[in-house]
């Protein structure tokens, strides 16, 4: 069985990135700039946008983080979106999610340039994805694919069941899966709540994502002998014998599904990592404008 190791590739792209930064300035290009705004204290998002920015410091991008309590309002959070739009020194920026709920998240997010999504979540974005144009990938589906192909993970004519059907994952992992490249080429299935005879479906399959946000979900009744699991699921659970009060817990029971998989992500340390990279991987084809120029 082998180990995803997300924390280990993620580490061998930041070096490969950083001597990306280097040759850009070495001809005369610009430092990457990458912004993040966060709206308010959730403990999750806190975490991550310090990754996001520790990472930047890693490569030897420009960062900004734009921190605002989450009594703002939707006005004032739309006018710092059309800030970073109009700088030309930030090549893109993130909103991190979740907003407070008296912000509408969907009409901030249509707000940002195309050109500067690094997230991949405006329809511009995804619409490029899905004809398969030059595009910014959604962070978590782009990261899932750089595990598979760096591993070297066979997905040519595979059964890929992809459980979770939302937009930031399910969906556009669903796309990249059966596009003409080289981690795709599957034949997908995409499940959901609605789905009937999951556990059916899911023992048909070479190669299973999980990304539902229900943790321990999937169990080893539920996999097949040698199959390539990919867990996307990060759920914080109370875990009084951690200092932090909680641990984190992935869609897949582990200890389970691990023994009869052929290669598996642990949690933590699996796709996460790779999420954050994707973000950094985007940003410098931003600041090279390789996708819409």
């Amino acid at each position: 069985m082998v180990l995803l190791d997300g924390l280990k590739l993620a580490d061998e792209l930041k070096i490969e990135i950083a001597a990306e930064v280097e040759k850009l300035k070495a001809a005369g290009g610009k430092t990457p700039h990458l912004a993040a705004i966060l709206v308010g204290h959730d403990g999750g998002s806190l975490t991550y946008v310090g990754h996001k920015v520790k990472a930047c410091d890693q490569v030897g991008f420009k960062s900004t983080l734009c921190h605002f309590e989450d009594n703002i309002t939707e006005e004032f959070l739309l006018n710092e979106v059309k800030k970073l739009n109009e700088d030309p020194d930030v090549d893109g920026f993130i909103v991190q999610l979740p907003l407070p709920k008296h912000i509408n998240a969907d009409k901030v997010l249509l707000s940002i340039d195309p050109n500067k999504d690094v997230d991949g979540f405006h329809p511009v974005n995804v619409g490029r994805l899905t004809l398969g144009l030059p595009t910014y990938v959604c962070a978590t589906p782009l990261g899932i694919t750089k595990l598979i192909e760096r591993y070297k993970i066979e997905t040519a004519g595979k059964h890929c069941v992809v459980i979770g059907r939302s937009n930031i994952v399910g969906r556009p992992v669903s796309i990249l899966m059966s596009s003409a490249a080289p981690y795709g080429n599957a034949t997908v299935t995409v499940c959901h709540s609605k789905t009937a005879n999951l556990k059916e479906i899911t023992l048909q399959a070479d190669i299973i994502i999980a990304a539902l946000g229900k943790p321990e979900f999937l169990t080893g009744d539920m996999v097949k002998e040698g199959a390539v699991v990919i867990d996307v699921g990060t759920t914080r659970v109370p875990d009084a014998t951690k200092k932090s009060g909680f641990s984190l817990k992935g869609d897949v029971k582990f200890d389970e599904v691990a023994p009869k998989c052929s290669a598996i992500t642990p949690v933590p340390g699996g796709v996460g990592p790779m999420t954050v990279i994707s973000l950094l991987l985007n940003t410098l084809k931003a600041a090279k404008n390789e996708v819409n120029a």
